[in-house]
């Protein structure tokens, strides 16, 4: 998996404080989506197994209390980002007790292939669907597009 950007400490893209990480590889490639750079899986850098340490790191520092991880991109659940997205996920569910998951898909809840339903049942929020520009809403909460769902798993 290659990743574009990690913020260890970020009040945007979630509630709360939080670690973000955003993954490269895309295939909805929405017209008007804010984040182009990240659609092609060899774009950015590699996630390496130092980055992932330091996003467990960040996440469990007591300086700055993060409420906890999230994932964006591209698209964390890319077919190529799976098997690193997992292991990510599970790590933060075993070494970070506390802390929640966000995942930004455009692949909807109900079309997930089974891989993708694994990280589905690891984290507590899910935000899916293709950015529509033509349902864009600058007033949604955690959503660009009234299409978007809010799916609160755990």
């Amino acid at each position: 998996m290659n990743y574009h950007k990690y913020y260890p400490v970020d009040v945007i893209d979630g509630p709360g404080t939080r670690c973000t990480l955003f993954v490269a590889g895309c295939e909805h490639q929405c017209p008007g989506c804010y984040n182009k750079s990240t659609w092609r899986v060899d774009s950015g850098f590699p996630f390496t197994t130092e980055l992932e340490d330091q996003i467990i790191a960040d996440l469990l520092d007591t300086r700055i209390h993060r409420q906890g991880l999230t994932l964006s991109g591209g698209d964390p659940l890319h077919p190529q980002n799976l098997s690193a997205v997992l292991h990510l996920v599970r790590r933060v569910r075993t070494e970070c007790p506390g802390k929640d998951i966000w995942v930004w898909t455009g692949y909807t809840l109900d079309s997930l292939t089974e891989a993708q339903r694994q990280v589905a049942s690891l984290i507590n929020v899910l935000i899916d669907g293709k950015f529509v520009q033509e349902l864009r809403d600058p007033a949604l909460i955690w959503r660009g597009s009234s299409n978007q769902v809010v799916h609160y798993l755990r």
